[in-house]
C-alpha cells in the first residue's frame, strides 16, 4: 500500500528513514527528492507492507512530488512547530494533493514536528492552528519529535491500522458487491425463464 509522506518544512530532516531504522539522531539529513522505504506492519496478526514515499518540501522540487500522490492511500504532510511559514505551506501541500485524490478515498495526517524544540507558548498556538486546519480539511493531527523519535512510531502504526481497515472494509465491499451482481444476474434469468413458460402456456391454450 502506498503512503506518501510530505515534507512541508524545507530543513526537515526524514522521519520516514529514522522511523524504518529506528535511530533517531541530529546526523540525517534533509530530504532531497524523494526517499523511499518499504515497511512491514503486523495488523491482526496479519502481515502487512507500506511504501513509503518520502518527498521534499523544496518549491523545486513540488513538480516530483505530485507525481508520488496519485494512487496514494495515505497522505502524511508534515510541518516545523516552530516556524509558521511551514504550517501555511502545509496547507499549500495538502490542497495540491488533493487536485489528484479523492478525499474519501485517501487517509490524510498532518503532522507537526520538532515538538520538542518549539517554545511552550508558541507550541500551543502552532497547535491551536494546526488542529484547526486538520478539522477543516479531515485529517488526523499529531505532533513529534524527528529528533527523539517521540510519537514517530505510534503515528506510522497508527497510519498502518487505518491503511489496512480500508483496505479490509474495501475488499468486504467487492465482495458484496459481486455477490449482489451474481443475485442480480440469477434473478434476471429466473424471470426471463418463467416469461417464456407464460408465453408457451399462452400458445397452447
Amino acid at each position: 500500500f502506498h503512503v506518501t509522506v510530505q515534507n512541508a518544512c524545507y530543513s526537515q530532516k526524514s522521519h520516514t528513514v529514522g522511523f524504518c531504522k529506528d535511530t533517531f539522531t541530529k546526523s540525517y539529513k534533509a530530504t532531497i527528492g524523494v526517499d523511499f522505504e518499504m515497511e512491514r506492519f503486523e495488523v491482526l496478526g496479519v502481515p502487512f507492507s507500506l511504501q513509503l514515499w518520502d518527498t521534499a518540501g523544496q518549491e523545486r522540487f513540488k513538480c516530483i512530488a505530485s507525481t508520488y500522490y496519485r494512487g496514494a492511500h495515505a497522505i502524511i504532510v508534515v510541518f516545523d512547530l516552530s516556524n509558521y511559514y511551514s504550517l501555511d505551506n502545509a496547507r499549500q501541500w495538502l490542497e495540491d494533493a488533493m487536485i489528484d485524490n479523492d478525499p474519501s478515498s485517501v487517509l490524510l495526517f498532518l503532522v507537526g514536528t520538532k515538538k520538542d524544540l518549539s517554545h511552550p507558548d508558541l507550541l500551543a498556538q502552532m497547535e491551536q492552528e494546526a488542529i484547526k486546519l486538520s478539522e477543516e480539511i479531515r485529517a488526523e493531527y499529531w505532533a513529534v519529535s524527528a529528533l527523539s523519535g517521540e510519537s514517530v512510531r505510534e503515528l506510522f502504526m497508527r497510519v498502518a491500522s487505518l491503511t489496512f481497515e480500508a483496505s479490509v472494509l474495501a475488499e468486504l465491499e467487492g465482495n458484496i458487491t459481486r455477490k449482489m451482481g451474481d443475485i442480480v444476474k440469477i434473478t434476471g434469468d429466473d424471470s426471463d425463464f418463467k416469461t417464456l413458460k407464460e408465453k408457451k402456456r399462452r400458445c397452447c391454450n
